[in-house]
């Protein structure tokens, strides 16, 4: 075979491999922005929301069939969501149940998280359980007290945000998090875990709530949702 010859068969190879990754490229970032888990499954699904979603649009929740709507309220001893007040109150006037999250952070006492937490989120019995997320870690605070005291600080914050809720929280924690502190297996609640497409088995125990799409579009408006999925 001539060099000529050679030259064209390796440059059509080279085209087609091209192709292929570009379809497959393709394939995946169609899969990555419109899949769920199935219905039939998964019956009750829905999303969680924060700043970086804005304000609840709730027509588009509803076109995606958003069984229920979980907010980020509240952060540490002074982080809050702007939003939060009135994405709740407009949740408030529909029927789609709702709930809120606060970002635990290990470096800050719990009676001052719990504080910023009940100032912000209502005393209402209609509201989901409040979720506690779980992902800065003890070490990153400097102080290895801190790290030692986790499980009673933690402790003290659940206590504190059940009696003002007045139903057990449900424990959201990253993948980091639990592998390094198997929190999942010595405090007993309900667990909501994250991974993308696959489900999670990281806590050592089943979950209740999978955040399974981080980045699914919303048919209304083609806008991003972290989709939430729950296990009966």
């Amino acid at each position: 075979m001539g060099k000529k010859k050679k030259s064209a068969v390796r440059f059509w190879i080279e085209a087609l491999l091209f192709i292929v990754l570009v379809a497959v490229g393709a394939g995946l970032w169609w899969y990555s922005k419109n899949w769920a888990p199935p219905r039939a499954e998964f019956p009750i699904q829905g999303v969680v929301m924060g700043e970086a979603e804005g304000i609840v649009d709730i027509s588009a929740l509803r076109t995606a069939r958003a069984d229920f709507v979980y907010l980020e309220a509240s952060s540490g001893a002074e982080g809050r969501d702007q939003n939060f007040g009135r994405n709740l109150a407009a949740l408030s006037e529909t029927e789609i149940p709702h709930g809120a999250v606060h970002t635990y952070d290990p470096c800050i006492p719990a009676e001052q998280q719990a504080a910023n937490f009940v100032t912000i989120v209502p005393r209402d019995a209609s509201l989901m359980p409040p979720a506690i997320y779980l992902d800065k870690q003890p070490s990153e605070c400097g102080d290895p007290v801190l790290e030692a005291a986790l499980e009673s600080e933690l402790t003290t914050f659940i206590n504190q945000v059940e009696g003002h809720a007045g139903q057990p929280v449900v424990l959201k924690i990253s993948e980091d998090f639990a592998r390094q502190y198997q929190i999942a297996t010595r405090i007993e609640r309900n667990l909501w875990l994250d991974r993308d497409w696959l489900q999670p088995d990281y806590a050592g125990r089943p979950w209740t709530l999978w955040t399974s799409n981080s980045a699914l579009t919303n048919p209304a408006n083609g806008e991003p949702m972290r989709w939430v999925v729950v296990q009966n």
